[in-house]
């Protein structure tokens, strides 16, 4: 029988913010690659200019994602069979074990083909927690929430998202100030993988102490469970499935255009130094995730499909005018501005893509019904967004990026539209 003591008011935010806090060293672990890449790419990828150096790191970036969806699917299915904590516990120890890889991984100098190697081995590794992480996370912190607020507390999956973002990117501006470019070049990018694989330990112990959810609870209980697999996902929820893959496909593209790519293209394209390029992005995404638990409230009032359908109208309008700006903007506050209009579009999408996902499906296929379509869409849309603008740059053609994001939003426009209010049609059914 579910432990109702486990359930009470004062224990279910404990659960929550545990939860959530796990799932910022996840993803501090995994934007640590982002945040540090434009020092190590030449210690893996030495020939070349900024751009192809970049262009290769972008690449691998990229194959944690691919592998992303068979992380998704394997550990989709180990949360709904094993439990919501279960899952959390697995996918943070994978990634512990890719940070520490990549810490104490050789150079380019000293061990040739075999240093991109490990690079892109740890990254798989990465890529496999994280397509069980999203999952297990959202699912867990969907669970948790009661009905009145589940769009406030899942936005706190996207608040630790940004906040494994944002950490990453202070632990770089620190470094930065403290060490020197100099020494951030030679050994300082190491520190962050190093400090992500440390936390990682940490969380793993937090992790073990939080409750199960009711709702998984509840089914594990039932004698008639049905089993999670791909095969009945897609079978018996076709629709949904499609539909968080169609909703997903323009909402990661611009989230990951205007915050992991757009570090970069401030200092690629816009000039700015690498330092002040990461602290115009710090400050941004602090914003940022201070404005989602904001939105995800908004969204319990008015309901999840006016805000999905707030960001697909001004990520379709406003994508191209803002990266033209910054293209020619030299102001750090100007920049900043701007950033920070992006942002904003944006988190109509972050602040409550989690819950939106967790309310289409039942119980017993609920974790892998979360994580598969999104990371299906997050491994062709998402993850590939920094590599295609670059390859666009490099071609000569940087601008068709931005026509590309602002296509892909449109087209998920049109899956906002047509969708059902899920805060009135939710498969959560406890409180």
């Amino acid at each position: 029988m579910p432990d109702a003591a486990a359930h009470s008011p004062r224990r279910r935010i404990v659960n929550i913010v545990g939860g959530s806090a796990g799932n910022l060293v996840e993803w501090f672990d995994w934007y640590v690659y982002a945040a540090f890449a434009l020092y190590f790419a030449p210690v893996f990828f030495p020939k070349g200019d900024s751009t192809a150096q970049l262009l290769n790191t972008a690449a691998i970036f990229a194959v944690g994602f691919i592998v992303r969806p068979i992380g998704a699917w394997a550990m989709g299915i180990y949360a709904d069979h094993r439990g919501r904590k279960a899952g959390l516990m697995l996918s943070v120890s994978l990634m512990c074990a890719g940070s520490l890889l990549i810490a104490v991984a050789p150079g380019y100098a000293s061990a040739g083909v075999l240093s991109p190697t490990i690079l892109v081995i740890a990254r798989i590794i990465q890529g496999l927690s994280l397509g069980g992480e999203y999952g297990s996370s959202a699912t867990y912190l969907s669970e948790m929430a009661t009905r009145e607020r589940r769009g406030f507390w899942s936005s706190f999956q996207y608040v630790t998202i940004i906040g494994g973002q944002l950490t990453a990117l202070a632990l770089l501006v620190v470094l930065q100030a403290t060490i020197g470019e100099a020494a951030m070049q030679a050994w300082g990018w190491r520190v962050g993988f190093a400090a992500g694989a440390v936390l990682a330990i940490v969380v793993y112990f937090i992790r073990r102490g939080l409750d199960e959810t009711l709702s998984y609870e509840n089914v594990a209980a039932r004698a008639d469970r049905r089993r999670s697999t791909v095969r009945a996902l897609f079978r018996e929820h076709p629709r949904e499935a499609l539909l968080v893959i169609a909703l997903t496909a323009g909402g990661t593209a611009s989230f990951y255009a205007y915050t992991i790519y757009l570090q970069k293209f401030l200092a690629n394209t816009s000039g700015f130094d690498r330092a002040t390029a990461s602290q115009i992005m710090t400050v941004a995404l602090t914003v940022m995730l201070l404005i989602q638990p904001i939105a995800g409230r908004i969204s319990d009032t008015v309901g999840r499909r006016p805000m999905m359908i707030f960001f697909g109208i001004g990520a379709m309008l406003f994508t191209y005018p803002i990266f033209v700006a910054l293209e020619q903007t030299h102001d750090a506050g100007a920049a900043f501005a701007l950033v920070m209009a992006a942002l904003v579009i944006v988190t109509g999408y972050t602040s409550i893509n989690a819950i939106i996902k967790a309310e289409m499906f039942p119980a017993d296929i609920r974790a892998l019904g979360v994580a598969l379509p999104y990371a299906i869409a997050n491994a062709i849309f998402g993850g590939t967004a920094e590599y295609v603008a670059l390859w666009f740059k490099n071609a000569g053609h940087e601008r068709w990026f931005y026509i590309y994001i602002s296509a892909l939003a449109a087209c998920s426009l049109i899956a906002y539209v047509r969708m059902r209010e899920t805060k009135t049609t939710s498969r959560i059914e406890e409180d």
